[in-house]
């Protein structure tokens, strides 16, 4: 069956960097396209990155709030996508989901603090 396996988070001071993957079996991954999301408390689910299948030119598209600081990519011999965040901000405090669409990982926390 189809799964995905996010790990990566952790806790990390602002200004600081991790990077978030996103292990994907059950399916032909290179053929699809990815997203991560997150989920805060009180906030609306956020779109934060998407990248398309080498097919569909492996574009990457990012929410206006990472802008320049996150960077999507995938490997697709490792079935896996990934996801480097630098200069995190407290905001970016939340737990991070990768989909393909319609398949969701469980999620992995990222904490930004001091």
């Amino acid at each position: 069956q189809v799964q995905l396996v996010e790990s990566g988070g952790g806790l990390v001071q602002p200004g600081g960097s991790l990077r978030l993957s996103c292990a994907a079996s059950g399916f032909t991954f290179s053929w699809f396209g990815m997203s991560w999301y997150r989920q805060s408390p009180g906030k609306e689910r956020e779109l934060v990155a998407t990248i398309s299948s080498d097919a569909d030119g492996g574009n990457t598209r990012y929410a206006d709030s990472v802008k320049g600081r996150f960077t999507i990519s995938r490997d697709n011999a490792k079935n896996t996508v990934y996801l480097q965040m630098n200069s995190l901000k407290p905001e970016d405090t939340a737990v991070y989901v990768c989909t393909t669409g319609r398949a969701w990982g469980q999620g992995t926390q990222v904490t930004v603090s001091s």
